[in-house]
């Protein structure tokens, strides 16, 4: 296993780390088993977020005995500082640990953000905690390009999370420029959020990047970490085999799969497009029924509300049949 400074936080971690989503599939037990897996393997970075429903609990049960081999982080998505407070608090308490040793702002827009940074800010609460010792250090995690630019200047920024994939390149120059600044780079969604089949050519794509400190596949199987170990071995720079495999996916997905770019918006009538295909990819894909219903549900505007008046699709700069995917995100939801 390759390990790497993350960015100015000095700690040390695994290139490949641990996503925390899909063991919400499984059980305490399975969790402890897929855990000091982890641990044999020589994975020691583990993501999870309060909104994960179950991942923190579970993650928390399965630490027990080797919490001090891990790098732990979690998020939340609190604006205040007294319900960042209270998140950090329970997220100590669901995990089972007297410290935390990166968390993070979980995905803000841009209103959500300036939230967070006003007096009385969920920003506050982090500085605060870190500063007490309960949390070590303090990352941000984010879909919005132009975010992701904004934060880069942000003293307080030790980590950025942000999708990057075989078709989600467009944060490539902010990535290296995370690389630049000593910022510690976090890849989400590294398989497109389970879109690309590949696994194996996915991570090569991801680690063969230098800029790219930790990869953090979800997983909830053994077999499956033993797969993403392999895939992320080795970090060298592609072969032209596996470059014609990256075009071939490329080719595959970038004809009906969102990017999540957001050129779209805004919609004519207020739906958040790329968040009800992100959330429809998790039911179809991570298989994460009840937990991307109930987020679906939760939604101001759902794929029904759409008007059809094509404006999105004008937008688009990858020529989505955004209408009649939101007919189908319809089937699915509200059956």
């Amino acid at each position: 296993m390759e390990y790497r400074q993350l960015g100015k936080t000095g700690l040390k971690v695994s290139r490949m780390g641990f996503g925390g989503i899909p063991i919400q599939k499984i059980d305490e037990e399975g969790t402890k088993t897929l855990f000091h897996k982890l641990l044999e393997q020589g994975v020691n970075y583990i993501d999870t977020a309060r909104a994960y429903t179950v991942s923190e609990a579970y993650i928390g049960y399965a630490l027990e005995g080797i919490r001090e081999h891990f790098v732990l982080a979690t998020k939340s998505m609190a604006h205040t500082r007294e319900a960042m407070e209270q998140d950090i608090a329970t997220s100590l308490q669901n995990l089972r640990t007297d410290y935390i040793d990166l968390y993070q702002i979980h995905n803000p827009n841009e209103k959500a953000l300036e939230e967070i940074l006003a007096p009385g800010g969920a920003l506050e609460a982090l500085q605060a905690a870190k500063a007490a010792g309960r949390i070590g250090h303090i990352g941000i995690t984010l879909h919005s390009v132009a975010l992701f630019q904004q934060v880069l200047a942000y003293p307080w920024v030790e980590t950025i999370m942000f999708p990057y994939n075989i078709v989600e390149t467009q944060a490539e120059e902010l990535i290296a420029q995370c690389n630049e600044k000593n910022i510690g780079f976090i890849c989400m969604k590294p398989l497109a959020g389970g879109a690309i089949d590949d696994a194996d050519t996915a991570l090569r794509y991801v680690v063969s990047n230098p800029n790219v400190t930790v990869v953090i596949p979800g997983m909830a199987e053994v077999g499956e970490l033993m797969q993403n170990v392999q895939a992320t071995a080795n970090t060298a720079p592609l072969t032209n085999e596996e470059q014609e495999k990256v075009s071939k996916i490329r080719e595959l997905l970038g004809t009906n799969f969102c990017r999540r770019c957001n050129y779209c918006a805004p919609c004519s009538a207020g739906i958040n497009i790329p968040l009800v295909f992100l959330i429809e990819g998790y039911y179809s894909r991570y298989n994460l029924t009840d937990w991307a219903t109930t987020r679906y549900a939760g939604l101001a505007k759902t794929a029904s509300d759409c008007i059809e008046c094509g404006v999105c699709e004008e937008r688009c700069p990858y020529h989505l049949p955004i209408r009649e995917m939101m007919k189908n995100a319809a089937k699915v939801f509200e059956k």
